[in-house]
């Protein structure tokens, strides 16, 4: 709703905030600068609620989504608050959120992982907890033998540097990687074996 002072427009307020108004009140500044805050935490608070809605966010990400927005600190803060109170923002179901999502659509090492989630902006307390239970050897595994079927008729050495490659850039170590193309390939092998031929 718009707010007119002495006849003339002076801001636009949400419909919530303008309603106790009344047609000739009196404003004091500080009271125009109390409902030009609340305002612009509401309209930095909208904005956080759509992007919250494509997928979990953390902290940081929604700190930076604002700023973007060039919404002052102080509202920014005001509203990771809110959302934080909220139970819509949290660091810690944030990270395993990405960690389960990973696991289960493209398997990633615990480096990768890690890294992916510091540019998130999530602290290394809550990214150890959320990759506790995380067995690497077993999402290597994962993402290899997906990827095995379409190099199973390849020979040995070209096999390792397609699995070997696809899984370093995965963020797996180098010993996790070995172990995985060596046993894919065994498995990969004894499948040929068994087509009919």
């Amino acid at each position: 709703m718009s707010v007119f002072l002495d006849g003339k427009y002076a801001f636009g307020l949400q419909a919530f905030l303008a309603m106790p108004l009344r047609v000739g009140q009196t404003l004091s500044p500080e009271e125009i600068d109390e409902l030009q805050r609340r305002d612009a935490i509401e309209v930095a608070y909208n904005q956080a609620l759509s992007f919250l809605s494509y997928r979990p966010r953390s902290c940081a990400e929604v700190e930076t989504y604002l700023g973007r927005k060039t919404t002052p600190p102080t509202i920014a803060q005001a509203v990771i608050d809110r959302l934080i109170g909220a139970g819509l923002l949290d660091d810690e179901a944030f990270a395993r959120y990405w960690v389960e999502n990973r696991e289960h659509f493209r398997p990633r090492g615990a480096l990768a992982l890690r890294l992916e989630l510091h540019r998130k902006g999530v602290g290394d307390a809550v990214i150890d907890k959320a990759m506790a239970d995380i067995d690497e050897t077993e999402s290597a595994y994962r993402a290899a033998s997906k990827r095995a079927r379409r190099y199973a008729h390849l020979d040995y050495q070209v096999f390792r540097r397609r699995i070997g490659g696809f899984l370093q850039r995965r963020g797996f170590g180098y010993d996790v990687v070995k172990e995985i193309v060596d046993r894919v390939w065994r498995e990969t092998q004894v499948s040929l074996e068994e087509e009919p031929g």
